[in-house]
C-alpha cells in the first residue's frame, strides 16, 4: 500500500469495554494499521475490567503497533464508568494536536486520516471534521451509506435537532474541543453534547463527502428509543437551551420531534429513521 507522508502528528482516541467482541477489536485496530496515513499514537481506555478475550486481543494488537513505529498507550479505569467520562480520561492522555476517534467495532478505510489531516490543514478554522460512514450487520454487505451535510452553516442549523456529525469519524484540535470543557457525561449523547457546546461557543465543524468508516449497525433502533433514552435527550435540549444555542421555538420543536421518535414503537422508529436520516442506498 502506498504511504501517504505529511509532518503532521496525531493521536487515535479508543474506548473499550468488556462487552466488545473480540474479533471486531482486531478489525478495528487492524484498520488503524492499514491507513496510508498512520497516527503516532494510539490512546487506548479500558473502560473497566475486561474479558481475557479482549485483553489478549490488545496485546496481539500492541506488537503490531510497535512494528509500525505506532506509540500504544493504555488506560485503565478501575470500574466501567461510561463513554463520556472514559474518553476525556482517554483526551488527557494524547499528546498532539490532533485526535482521530475510532469505535471498537468499527472500521477505518483505508485513506480515512490522510484525507482528514489534509482537509484540516487547508482550513484552519476547522476545528471537527467528520465524514460519511457505511452501516452494515454483516462485513462484506453495505446496507446504507449515512450521508451528513458538509458545510459550517447548514451543520450549525442541523444540529439543533440532529446530530450533525458520525461520532466515529471525527477528526478534531484537542485545544479546541479541551477549552469547552472536553466530553462530559450524558449516555448515548456525549458527543452531540460536545458538539453542541463547541457550536455555541462559536467553533466550526465541517464533514467531507467520503465514506471514512465501516460503521456496524447493531440493534441501533432498540439503542435509540425509549423512556430512559427519551429522558436523557430531554436533558440535552434543556442543555442546548441554557447555552443559548437554540430558542424557545426550536427548543420545543425539538423536544416535540425527540419524543415523536424515541417514545414510538420500535418498528415505527424504524421506519422514521430511515425517514429522517440522510441515507444514501
Amino acid at each position: 500500500m502506498k504511504e501517504y507522508n505529511d509532518t503532521v502528528k496525531f493521536s487515535v482516541l479508543i474506548s473499550v469495554y468488556n462487552k466488545e467482541k473480540p474479533d471486531f477489536l482486531e478489525k478495528a485496530l487492524d484498520s488503524i494499521c492499514n491507513q496510508t496515513l498512520k497516527p503516532d499514537e494510539v490512546v487506548l481506555v479500558k473502560d473497566g475490567m475486561l474479558t481475557q478475550e479482549l485483553e489478549k486481543v490488545i496485546d496481539r494488537e500492541q506488537d503490531k503497533f510497535i512494528e509500525y513505529n505506532i506509540d500504544f498507550i493504555c488506560v485503565q479505569l478501575d470500574k466501567n464508568k461510561g463513554l463520556g467520562i472514559a474518553l476525556q480520561k482517554g483526551l488527557e492522555k494524547c499528546r498532539y494536536d490532533y485526535v482521530a476517534r475510532m469505535d471498537g467495532d468499527d472500521i477505518a478505510t483505508d485513506t480515512r486520516f490522510e484525507n482528514q489531516v489534509k482537509y484540516m490543514k487547508e482550513h484552519k478554522d476547522i476545528s471537527v471534521l467528520g465524514g460519511y460512514i457505511d452501516e452494515f450487520s454483516v462485513e462484506g454487505e453495505i446496507i446504507r451509506t449515512k450521508t451528513m451535510p458538509l458545510d459550517y452553516k447548514n451543520l450549525y442549523k442541523y444540529g439543533k435537532y440532529r446530530n450533525p456529525l458520525n461520532h466515529m469519524t471525527v477528526l478534531f484540535r484537542k485545544k479546541d474541543v479541551t477549552d469547552v470543557g472536553g466530553y462530559k457525561p450524558l449516555t448515548g449523547l456525549e458527543d452531540y453534547y460536545l458538539w453542541c457546546r463547541m457550536l455555541a461557543s462559536g467553533y466550526k465543524i465541517a464533514n467531507i463527502d467520503k465514506v471514512l468508516v465501516h460503521a456496524r449497525l447493531g440493534n441501533f433502533e432498540n439503542r435509540r428509543g425509549g423512556l430512559e433514552y427519551f429522558k436523557t435527550y430531554i436533558r440535552l435540549r434543556i442543555l442546548q437551551r441554557k447555552l443559548n444555542y437554540t430558542n424557545v421555538f426550536e427548543f420545543i420543536l425539538g423536544v416535540t420531534v425527540t419524543a415523536m421518535v424515541t417514545l414510538s414503537p420500535r418498528n415505527v422508529r424504524a421506519g422514521l429513521y430511515k425517514i429522517l436520516r440522510k441515507d444514501k442506498k
